[in-house]
């Protein structure tokens, strides 16, 4: 059963996954209220109320998961999560369409002075000549960012006969093309639009990305929009830069901090303002909390997530073909981790094959999932795996070749110890699963699960009795059994697999015969 924290407002529709799974009890309380479930938390669900600091991931031993309703992610600490191991994910979507409306409503509202108009109605005025507008017809609409949201406000900008200039460093001339927007530098952008909204994270780089200094490059009488993050414009230099008239007007929905209280832009009568409403709908509401819940049970039952903060996104679909050979190298890790108790300094990863049409970078990271489980106290899994590989000195290569030795897909792994060398290689059989084919360059069939027993020995005649006596006097059954040797009377070696795990006693006495030149024991879990 695993236990969710809801620590913030989510309404049950939202949460409907996680109230539908028998696996799942959800605990909904305040951080505060919850502190003494802490400890038993296997993961946490936010909104923006909830900062999830380094200290409250420290006070929860169990955690596996933060989930953040909503696109921002700056009140989670992600360093500090990624270095446990945790999985921080968002809903990057689930807002987009409101946002996108919220801004192109705040984008005319601006130009036609609706919220004026509408106060000085109400006031028993009747200024009709003091709310002149301007129509979004024909004009430049220059967009900061062109993600989601900023893709959206393009395509109804477009409707709206505007004409569209992008700035993105990540936009290709392609899909500019596509999209029928003009992709520039951010310089000449602003030199040319009528209107700027920004629609990018809030990032060190991306903080006072519009100042003073580019803004006096803008056209005089341009406008400006913010229903990204507070902090993207420099509000003291927008509110001076209104005062002296080279800026028109503004629509702000976020702030730099918030609530913001006494604002000196709330004064202004060409500034209208929202209090961070551009996720508000019912709608998107629902949307960012089903996202969530969903990720939240699709990664607790071992199944990818596609927004993850601090994990490559990866898709169902394409899950479901990789699954085989990740479930396999994530084996292989933990193999070549129990055969060598020693300490490893260098792993290579060979791939080669169909297992090439993808992202290998989350193979090998499972790989070392698998090797550092046994070794460590502390979490490790894809997150943080290369994280922990750097911090204890291991080096970590990956290589490709076009020999697959007959199989459609073949991936060896190669360890160097302070001692020794391990080799092992693998490959993934539809109908027949995860193999091991070669270990310790013999050449061997197995299926990589269970409680195993790895020999190597000299290749004399009653060396496998004798192991089997043994096995036998102590009631042990052998349930397979694999052998291979590279000559005869040369070095060779058996894999054997049982129901239980073998007792230190037995590996002892093992140990004792003669020609047997090292053995281990391995436990390796099923998927």
């Amino acid at each position: 059963m695993y236990q969710i924290l809801v620590a913030d407002a989510i309404k049950p529709e939202g949460l409907g996954p996680l109230l539908e799974s028998p696996k799942v009890h959800l605990i909904e309380k305040t951080v505060v209220e919850a502190k003494h479930q802490l400890h038993e938390i296997d993961a946490i669900l936010v909104r923006s109320a909830t900062t999830v600091t380094e200290e409250l991931i420290s006070s929860m031993p169990n955690l596996k998961i933060i989930a953040r309703a909503g696109v921002g992610i700056d009140n989670i600490d992600v360093p500090a999560a990624t270095k446990r191991g945790i999985v921080v994910v968002n809903a990057p979507d689930g807002n987009t369409i409101s946002t996108a409306e919220h801004t192109f409503a705040m984008m005319a509202a601006l130009m036609r002075h609706i919220p004026q108009a509408r106060a000085s109605l109400k006031n028993g005025e009747w200024k009709r000549s003091s709310f002149i507008g301007t129509e979004l017809y024909g004009k430049n609409l220059g967009i900061v960012g062109m993600g989601r949201i900023g893709s959206e406000i393009a395509k109804r900008a477009k409707v709206f006969g505007m004409d569209v200039l992008v700035y993105d460093p990540f936009l290709t001339s392609d899909r500019a093309k596509k999209m029928g927007v003009t992709s520039l530098e951010l310089a000449k952008l602003l030199t040319l639009a009528d209107i700027i909204t920004v629609h990018t994270p809030l990032t060190p780089e991306t903080r006072n990305l519009i100042n003073k200094k580019n803004l006096l490059t803008c056209k005089k009488g341009v406008y400006l929009l913010n229903c990204a993050r507070g902090g993207i414009i420099n509000e003291e230099d927008l509110y001076e830069l209104i005062i002296k008239g080279h800026i028109a007007g503004a629509a702000i929905d976020v702030f730099a901090e918030e609530p913001p209280l006494g604002h000196q832009l709330l004064e202004l009568d060409s500034v209208i303002a929202t209090p961070h409403l551009g996720a508000s709908t019912k709608e998107a509401q629902l949307n960012v909390a089903t996202q969530v819940a969903q990720e939240v049970l699709s990664f607790l039952n071992g199944n990818p997530v596609t927004s993850s903060i601090n994990l490559p996104a990866i898709s169902k679909e394409v899950f479901a073909k990789v699954q085989p050979f990740y479930e396999l190298i994530k084996q292989m890790g933990s193999i070549v981790s129990q055969s060598m108790p020693e300490g490893i300094h260098e792993i290579t990863v060979n791939y080669a094959g169909e297992v090439l049409d993808f992202d290998t970078s989350i193979l090998t990271k499972s790989l070392l999932s698998g090797f550092f489980k046994s070794r460590l106290d502390v979490p490790v899994n894809e997150v943080n795996a290369f994280l922990i590989a750097k911090e204890r000195g291991l080096t970590i290569g990956e290589k490709t070749s076009h020999d697959t030795f007959g199989y459609s897909n073949f991936i060896t792994v190669t360890a160097k110890g302070d001692n020794r060398q391990l080799g092992i290689s693998g490959t993934y059989v539809d109908h027949y699963g995860s193999r091991i084919v070669r270990l310790n360059d013999f050449t061997i069939d197995f299926h990589p699960e269970g409680n195993l027993l790895y020999v190597q020995h000299m290749d004399r005649p009653g060396v496998i009795g004798r192991v089997g006596k043994i096995l036998g006097d102590h009631g042990e059954n052998i349930a397979t059994m694999q052998v291979g040797r590279k000559q005869a009377g040369g070095e060779a070696i058996m894999l054997l697999s049982f129901d239980n795990p073998l007792s230190d006693d037995i590996l002892r006495k093992l140990k004792q015969l003669d020609d047997i030149t090292f053995l281990y024991r391995i436990t390796l879990h099923g998927s």
